[in-house]
This record gives structure tokens, sequence and C-alpha cells, in this order.
């Protein structure tokens, strides 16, 4: 990779107050502009990885940077703003009485006002095809309308790190494909957490297992899935008469 990455995470282990180690020295980086799959059975550390990019969680050892600035209390504020988390759901996120009033909650807290505040609503809600539903309660939406929305509230921040949590669960085909073509139009970093194998495989070049707490293969997602050894090591499976596509 060349130049800084726009996330390094360097040794970074972690345990709960309860003794339970989740993260044994993870490394990773990720270069402006990549799309990368975050892949891993139920308790391999993926969210736990997650929440210390945005310093929801702080490092018990290691350290995570974004553009070169360290996730540490003193940043939090710009490293929240650079690292936008959308959660796997809506409601997470979604809490004020219009689609417009959540989408610039963020901004607002920022300190944006004014026609800036407006631009960013509008640019954000254009660019996940829900700007004609702005004055809209969130809740009359369909849940594939309140996932775009959930998007557009982060996409205000105008981060540099859009993290997705599942980002295809629950969602109808149809609402599936839709989210798809927006990840692929946005000009941001993803870095995608799912057991959606077939939807990392289309989104995603890259992909990272994540396996009791620690990186077991970071590589092309196609040849990942093409591990037969791999994935049955770490406890991941293609849907039922999936084939990974020979290239």
């Amino acid at each position: 990779m060349s130049g800084t990455p726009v996330l390094d995470v360097r040794g970074l282990a972690y345990a709960y107050p309860d003794g339970h180690q989740a993260l044994f020295g993870v490394d990773l980086e990720v270069s402006r502009g990549e799309r990368v799959a975050l892949l891993g059975p139920n308790g391999a550390g993926k969210t736990t990885l997650v929440l210390h990019l945005n310093g929801i969680l702080a490092a018990g050892a290691g350290a995570v940077t974004v553009s070169g600035l360290a996730v540490t209390r003193p940043n939090l504020a710009e490293i929240r703003r650079r690292v936008g988390i959308v959660f796997q759901d809506p409601e997470d996120q979604l809490f004020m009485p219009t689609v417009r009033e959540d989408v610039a909650f963020g901004p607002a807290n920022l300190g944006v006002r004014g026609t800036e505040l407006e631009a960013r609503v509008n640019r954000a809600l254009d660019e996940v095809g829900m700007g004609d539903f702005a004055d809209r309660p969130p809740h009359h939406l369909s849940y594939g309308q309140r996932r775009r929305v959930a998007v557009a509230t982060v996409l205000a921040m105008e981060p540099e790190i859009l993290v997705l949590d599942e980002p295809s669960s629950n969602l109808d085909p149809a609402s599936r494909r839709e989210l798809a073509d927006i990840i692929r139009s946005l000009d941001v970093t993803v870095l995608m957490v799912t057991h959606d194998l077939p939807y990392a495989l289309e989104l995603c070049e890259r992909a990272v297992v994540l396996s009791g707490g620690v990186i077991a293969a970071d590589g092309p997602t196609r040849k990942l899935l093409s591990d037969a050894a791999l994935m049955a090591r770490h406890r991941l499976e293609l849907p039922y008469g999936f084939t990974v596509p020979t290239p």
C-alpha cells in the first residue's frame, strides 16, 4: 500500500471488564478509497474492533490512527467526524421527527449552520436516493429506506471512513441491490462488517477474516471465499448452492 493509510491499526488488544479478551494484537491497514469486508464468526471480535475505530472503546494495548490522527480522548470529536459507523439497526440512529432533522443532527452538533447545513443534508440524502423523503417521519419509511437514511446521517458528517455493520441484514432483494448500488457510488473508504459473503464478494475486492481476536487472513475476497479449508476453520459458510465465480 502506498502513502499513509487512512486507517492504521497496530497491535490492538482489548479485554472487557469481566476479563474476556476480545482482541489479541490486531494489525490492519486500509488505504484511501478501498472497500474492505471484515468477516468472521460470531464472537470473533469484529464489533470490538469497530468500536475502537472512533473511540467508543479505548485500546488496552496498541494504537489506532485515522489519516495519521491518533484515536485518543483529545481527538475524539475529530475522529468521530472522520469515522462514521452505520449500525445494524437503523433505529439506533434515527430519533428525530423528520428525516431532514435526523440527517442534520450530526453536522449541527459540530456547529454547521445555515446554507452549509442545508447543502450537507440535501447532498447526503441525494447520495442515498432519499431526497424526496426529507420531510417524512422516519417511522413512516420502509426498513430499507430507514437503512439508507441511517447511511445519510453519517455521510452528512463528511467522513473519511464509512463503517457498515451488517448492511444487508433484513433487506428484501430489491433493497439489498439498491443499497449495493449506493455503496459502490460513494467516494469514501468503506469497511463492511458482514456475514453476507456474497455481498462481500460483490462490493469488496479485499476481505479480512477476524477469528479468535486475531487477523486470520487478509487478501482478495474471491481468493479467501474460494479457500474451503480457511472457510471451514473459521466457521464461514456460503449460502447453499452459491459458488464463487471464477475470474
